[in-house]
């Protein structure tokens, strides 16, 4: 048995922009489709399902490549990471992987049964019950209705949904749909595992769970695809890492390497992230992103913070209307996935007043001896307030590193070993020898030794 389940050569996939109806096609066309259909079960090549110029296909030839020429590998067990920012062909991939869409050119070969989870609800029902969606996704994955059953109190526990098993999907709610999407695609017995951007959705708690059982997955042998924002997660789940930039495979190796390379492509550094040009920024109708930076005290952009230093997290943006209150707000993440701060802005010049149009800088001060040792993901942030809503809000967009010198004077003291914990703060200690309310009895005779 060979030990590469899925191999990827030259994939391309084309889409086009602002084209007319097709016709209807003829009889023949219909027929070749379904032939096609049935010889590309397993492995599957493009190349003609967007034809230009043919008899049938739109004038208007204007088209995009969502991906480029891409080949790579993976062997039996892999946790490959993908990774790449909004519009880099990141899901497209994954589509083309899971048999939602075809290539335009390239081959994909597969050596096992494919599990998916693209969105909330993927292959549901929605007039279906839970439970008979659990059966119906194990059918559609090939398995017998015994290996269900023998998954299926595990699938409805892990999803958390016990009461709800035999209520209709459609009066699920978006939490609880991502759930048991996520517990039937990881539960069932495929041998590759498919995820898109699975921890966007539901509470902290379930995405450490969701963690959790991909690692238990990966850990039987399983082959994992993993797309997310999410940079911590990537580098804790993921041994391998794959970098798409607008279409193109840029980056493969080892996932600390690959995010890496992923925070200091073209925006600037790990610790910096500019937008010169105003039409790619993130933006919304009122407030448009254009830079964040990680800043000392001397206003220096930096990637590593000695403890005992404060960290200065800085975004600079646009204000593009008049008339909103605007509630800029920056989150921090460390290497385990956790969401050490979720912080909007407090400065009193500006809080509850309207912006005028123009280049507004906040920044957000973190104290020195505060945050423990590690590296730290930054997310940023902008809604307006009344109504609310979402500007922009990129997640881990720059990120830095804390370093305890163990010189002493930071709260490791003289302690050499680990310390654990998220945040590291310099308390205050006070230690006396025989307080007053003791020393009586250390004296006393109301202890002794007994043998």
């Amino acid at each position: 048995m060979s030990d590469i389940v899925v191999r990827v050569d030259g994939l391309s996939k084309r889409y086009r922009l602002g084209a007319r109806q097709k016709d209807h096609g003829t009889l023949r066309d219909h027929l070749m489709s379904g032939i096609k259909s049935l010889l590309n079960r397993n492995g599957y090549r493009g190349g003609s399902a967007e034809p230009l110029g043919s008899a049938g296909s739109t004038v208007d030839v204007n088209f995009f490549w969502a991906l480029q020429d891409v080949s790579f590998e993976v062997k039996r067990g892999q946790t490959v990471g993908i990774i790449g920012r909004n519009g880099a062909g990141k899901s497209t991939l994954l589509k083309l992987l899971s048999r939602i869409t075809e290539p335009t050119d390239g081959r994909i070969e597969l050596d096992g049964r494919v599990s998916a989870l693209l969105e909330v609800g993927t292959g549901f029902h929605s007039e279906l019950t839970g439970r008979e969606n659990v059966y119906l996704n194990g059918t559609i994955l090939g398995m017998k209705r015994a290996e269900i059953t023998r998954k299926f109190d595990e699938i409805v526990a892990f999803a958390e949904i016990e009461q709800f098993v035999d209520t209709p999907v459609k009066r699920y709610s978006s939490g609880m749909a991502m759930r048991l999407g996520f517990a039937v695609a990881a539960h069932l017995e495929s041998e590759i595992l498919i995820v898109d951007e699975v921890l966007a959705v539901g509470d902290a708690a379930f995405q450490r769970k969701c963690l959790g059982k991909m690692e238990g997955v990966a850990k039987e042998g399983r082959t994992i695809f993993f797309v997310s924002h999410n940079m911590p997660a990537v580098t804790r789940l993921c041994e391998r890492g794959i970098l798409l930039e607008e279409g193109k495979l840029c980056r493969d190796g080892r996932s600390h390497e690959v995010v890496n390379a992923y925070l200091h492509s073209e925006l600037g550094t790990m610790s910096s992230r500019e937008w010169l040009d105003p039409i790619k920024a993130p933006r919304g109708e009122v407030a448009r992103l254009r830079a964040v930076r990680v800043r000392t005290k001397d206003g220096q952009s930096a990637e590593k913070f000695d403890i005992r230093k404060p960290v200065g997290l800085e975004m600079e943006y646009d204000v593009l209307k008049s008339g909103y209150k605007l509630m800029p707000s920056i989150e921090l993440w460390n290497e385990e996935g956790i969401c050490l701060l979720d912080v909007p802005e407090q400065d009193p010049t500006w809080r509850g007043r309207i912006r005028q149009p123009g280049r507004y800088r906040s920044t957000a001060w973190i104290p020195a001896n505060f945050l423990a040792e590690g590296t730290m993901f930054v997310s940023v942030a902008l809604e307006t307030l009344d109504p609310l809503v979402m500007q922009f809000y990129e997640r881990q967009v720059v990120a830095f590193s804390v370093i305890d010198t163990c010189e002493g004077d930071s709260a490791r003291g003289d302690f050499a070993g680990k310390l654990r914990g998220v945040v590291r703060p310099l308390l205050e200690w006070t230690t006396v020898l025989n307080p007053e309310n003791s020393r009586s009895e250390l004296f006393s005779g109301d202890y002794q030794t007994r043998y």
